[in-house]
């Protein structure tokens, strides 16, 4: 049987009723496990991403966002909400990319108090130049390390914290 972890602030133990809302200290280990992976995964990865493409993580989102986008442009509120950044976040970044010519703002046509952010000439480059890099690292960083089967179970896994955490599914492997 799972030891529960007590946690109080008075230095008492927590009420029994209280227990079963808290995790085991197996379930804790695991979930420490995975968050402390998980960041050492992304920057290893973003790490690679910015020595082979002088591109951010942040930088990448974006030129992604739009590359996707019809017209290759989007409103920067629609922009932060798809890669869910705080617009202030969303401002300052955008400035940064405008300085070095990956995209650009403009007034949006059918609402004067919005703007609207196009992928430039040099950020569609830049962004078509970092994929392979970028889909390399992912693989010899995350896909290499395993089978098929789990891959399979790792989706499994993502698509259940997506629905409960209420979010869109996105597609993941295809299986036959």
């Amino acid at each position: 049987m799972s030891e529960v972890i007590h946690v109080s602030t008075t230095g008492g133990t927590v009420a029994a009723s209280r227990r079963d809302a808290l995790p085991t200290s197996e379930q804790f280990a695991v979930w420490r496990a995975y968050i402390q992976t998980a960041e050492i995964l992304r920057a290893r990865v973003q790490a690679r991403l910015q020595a082979d493409s002088n591109l951010s993580d942040g930088d990448y989102k974006v030129l992604l966002a739009l590359s996707e986008a019809d017209g290759s442009a989007l409103r920067s509120s629609e922009l932060a909400a798809i890669i869910e950044w705080e617009r202030s976040r969303m401002s300052g970044h955008l400035g940064r990319m405008e300085k070095r010519g990956l995209v650009r703002r403009e007034r949006h046509d059918e609402d004067a108090r919005g703007s609207r952010v196009v992928l430039t000439g040099e950020g569609a480059r830049a962004f078509r130049a970092s994929m392979i890099p970028h889909l390399e690292a992912v693989k010899g960083i995350f896909v290499d390390a395993f089978t098929d089967v789990q891959l399979d179970e790792i989706d499994d896994t993502t698509t259940a914290l997506r629905t409960h955490l209420g979010l869109p599914p996105m597609s993941g492997r295809s299986r036959a």
